[in-house]
């Protein structure tokens, strides 16, 4: 009778577990609301696949901090939208958002994977939102 209860005491453990990757992707992309690319560098892996618009290329932290400066700069952030987000439970985990800017929207793919006891930004894609 004491093993009724136990996949439901499983879950309630399991649940900080699962909340916490769910808040990484939200933390990005509280940084990318912001344009706070001082503390969004440091959730960088060592190497970033950046991709602004047709511009694709693999940077290291310091890099793409200056790269998103330089986007950041040219269009001035002022809202940031969940689109849709996934984590599977896996070591990777991706939000899609649609960021709102002075100049238009864009839509933001963030790609997190983890690494021991951190998660890190390993891929981030701006492109023109092209569906309203």
């Amino acid at each position: 009778m004491k093993l009724k209860y136990l996949p439901s005491l499983v879950l309630l453990l399991l649940i900080p577990y699962a909340s916490s990757y769910a808040d990484v992707i939200d933390n990005v992309a509280n940084l990318l609301k912001a344009g706070n690319t001082k503390e969004l560098s440091k959730l960088f892996a060592n190497n970033v696949e950046i991709t602004i618009m047709e511009d694709e290329n693999v940077y290291s932290q310091t890099q793409a901090a200056v790269i998103l400066d330089k986007f950041f700069a040219k269009n001035k952030p002022q809202g940031i939208k969940l689109l849709h987000k996934v984590n599977s439970g896996g070591n990777y985990h991706f939000g899609v958002y649609i960021l709102n800017t002075d100049k238009g929207e864009f839509r933001v793919a963030i790609t997190l994977k983890d690494a021991g006891k951190s998660t890190n930004v390993v891929e981030l894609k701006i492109e023109d939102e092209k569906v309203k």
